[in-house]
């Protein structure tokens, strides 16, 4: 087994191909080692400055996510060797965040990811599914968890999945236009380009506002809308309930059941849960459409209650 650091001069960049991001910028992960057989360490490094991840001062849970997104990423490529030519889907989420470990500073973040695969088991034919298990800390700091199941499929076999959708560059030329967004405070954005939602005539429900000119979110053709998008519409939606309280997202819970398209509409539905335990927990759906796409659960806890400070 081969651990890689990226170089002193270009700490993202050499790791920007196999974490899928063509912006060598919005790479975050900088290098890894092995601790044992199936357990590995990712180092991150978050900009003390950032277009879409830093709102008010403090980085967005999100960063988390997309910091483990690139690290299993990149040990799919390195550590278990699977061929970058393998397409990686996401099939269920479920990750916790410490929202005092958020605020930025003035010098850049430094994250540390250990990732313990708790499956890897190969296909004849060459496709690989997987379960990880993730702790994340910043500066040695707790700074969350996560598990996760995913799976890497050999272009033979992806191709047959999409079917027409199989070619990215063609899938994303199909992109519906662009629809207005809701404002921008009710989401908690401070920038109407971050909002990933649309009004609709029902309460509660929005249209997903894909917008493939997001250097952020859509850095590069896909040939299905990102499971990141899809978790962020998630994460808006929860505030939108929740509004005009401010909330921070601090769990997710989430499951990718089919592949959102660019040539269709979209619709994410919200609604608060009750009951003795349903405190802050929101739970979302997003169909295509009379077909479930995506599902789950947003946990999150209002601004004022988390303290200032690491």
């Amino acid at each position: 087994m081969t651990s890689t650091t990226a170089t002193q001069d270009d700490p993202a960049g050499a790791h920007s191909t196999l974490v899928r991001k063509s912006l060598q910028d919005e790479a975050l992960v900088t290098g890894w080692r092995p601790l044992t057989d199936n357990c590995q360490v990712v180092q991150a490094r978050w900009p003390a400055r950032h277009r879409f991840y830093i709102e008010r001062g403090r980085y967005t849970p999100l960063i988390v996510t997309e910091s483990l997104r690139q690290a299993l990423a990149l040990l799919t490529h390195t550590a278990h060797g699977i061929p970058l030519s393998h397409r990686l889907g996401w099939e269920h989420l479920r990750t916790t965040v410490a929202p005092t470990a958020l605020e930025a500073g003035p010098e850049p973040a430094e994250v540390a990811l250990v990732v313990r695969h708790t499956e890897v088991t190969r296909r004849r034919l060459g496709s690989v599914h997987l379960a990880s298990r993730i702790e994340a800390t910043r500066s040695g700091v707790p700074l969350g968890t996560a598990t996760l199941r995913y799976s890497t499929h050999p272009p033979v076999i992806y191709d047959r999945l999409r079917g027409p959708y199989a070619d990215a560059e063609a899938a994303f030329a199909r992109s519906l236009p662009l629809t207005a967004p809701v404002p921008a405070s009710l989401v908690g954005r401070g920038r109407e380009r971050d909002v990933v939602l649309s009004p609709t005539a029902e309460p509660h429900r929005w249209r997903l506002r894909v917008d493939t000119a997001h250097r952020v979110l859509f850095d590069h053709p896909h040939d299905h809308i990102p499971g990141m998008v899809l978790l962020e519409a998630a994460c808006q939606a929860a505030q939108a309930v929740s509004a005009p309280r401010p909330v921070v997202p601090v769990a997710l819970d989430t499951t990718f059941t089919r592949y959102v398209e660019f040539d269709r509409p979209c619709h994410i539905t919200a609604r608060q849960l009750t009951g003795p335990d349903a405190d802050g927990r929101v739970a979302i759906d997003a169909h295509q459409g009379d077909r479930l796409v995506f599902s789950g659960t947003v946990t999150t806890r209002p601004d004022g209650e988390i303290p200032a400070g690491r």
